[in-house]
């Protein structure tokens, strides 16, 4: 068991385990702090090769590392795309390890996509319906097993992959913690991606018992940020906000916004996870994933997101909440951050 670990932060009410909390800019301020840490990446050579690199959290991560000064003498890092290999071929991710042989890897490829597209294709984010699929349409299922197969089989030191917070049961108590991640169905909405990032966990702890290695994951909240996906159709509560607010100025048409607004987020930039999943490669040892949040005092409902992303973009037009009335379903849950009309 981990006590807390706060870098820039307040502690939140998870029970059990480690939470990084970070004020958002806040760890930006303070570069040396994760610089100093001492780590057993010292040892030796140093390549890190980094799945999804021209993703979000990719591009968060080569952005603090090559761009923020925490990348240490001797360290070679290697930022993949989908260009370089299709990592659902067992063969071209054995070519790709062999080509640049790391000893760490960040393992942030998937299929990922907004709610619309979970509802319309759930099957495609946990496996493929077809051998014909392109690598735009690869299942998570199949990345994460070959790259875990292959770290493990040409001896990689560590291996940090990135779940989903929307891998937690749909029907849950507060507080959470990561020790709950299997304590329930998640919900039905997403089961296809959300069952694929649920047995990296799985994965992790099979190759630590059998093997020893040092795989463990992150869990970031809400994650927004430079590169991110602003269609509205296939984009996250705050860049589906911001896509939509944007088009709207463009268009000088209202923005609608299903839901109350009363629903809360704690929304994390992408740099600050980026951060910490450069801290969490280098210092966190356990197996058991760990949540990368903000603080609890920044969480803010979506209502607030939505007229902080107005005022940033200088947006004078009209808001409009559209009202639904929700029953046994949270319906709000599901079409609040994107849905329009």
């Amino acid at each position: 068991m981990t006590s807390f670990v706060c870098l820039t932060g307040s502690q939140l009410p998870y029970k059990n385990h480690t939470v990084l909390a970070i004020s958002v800019y806040q760890l930006k301020e303070q570069p040396a702090q994760i610089e100093k840490m001492e780590s057993d990446t010292k040892a030796g050579p140093v390549r890190v090769l980094v799945t999804g690199g021209s993703g979000m959290l990719g591009k968060a991560v080569e952005h603090v590392v090559m761009n923020e000064g925490l990348k240490r003498e001797g360290e070679e890092w290697i930022f993949l795309s989908s260009k370089d290999a299709d990592l659902r071929d067992l063969g071209q991710t054995k070519a790709v390890f062999e080509k640049h042989r790391p000893t760490h890897v960040i393992h942030l490829a998937a299929k990922v996509g907004g709610i619309y597209e979970h509802m319309r294709d759930n099957l495609l984010f946990l496996w493929p319906v077809s051998d014909s699929l392109t690598p735009s349409q690869s299942d998570n299922l199949r990345i994460n097993d070959n790259v875990l197969q292959t770290a493990h089989d040409t001896g990689v030191t560590k291996v940090v992959s990135c779940l989903s917070s929307c891998i937690f049961p749909d029907k849950i108590t507060y507080p959470i913690d990561e020790t709950m991640i299997h304590n329930g169905l998640p919900h039905d909405s997403n089961f296809g991606y959300s069952h694929a990032k649920r047995l990296i966990d799985i994965q992790n702890r099979g190759y630590f018992e059998q093997y020893g290695r040092r795989y463990t994951s992150v869990i970031p909240t809400n994650v927004f940020g430079p590169h991110d996906n602003f269609n509205k159709d296939k984009a996250h509560v705050m860049s589906a906000l911001i896509g939509k607010t944007y088009k709207a100025k463009m268009e000088g048409t209202p923005v609608t916004v299903c839901g109350t607004g009363a629903a809360r987020r704690l929304f994390t930039l992408s740099w600050d996870v980026g951060r910490l999943i450069v801290w969490v490669l280098r210092e966190y040892d356990e197996i058991q994933p760990i949540i990368l949040s903000v603080g609890e005092e920044d969480e803010i409902s979506i209502k607030d997101a939505v007229e902080m992303i107005a005022e940033a973009l200088d947006f004078k037009g009209e808001i409009k909440p559209i009202w639904l009335k929700t029953h046994r379903v949270d319906i709000n849950s599901l079409l609040e951050p994107i849905s329009s009309v």
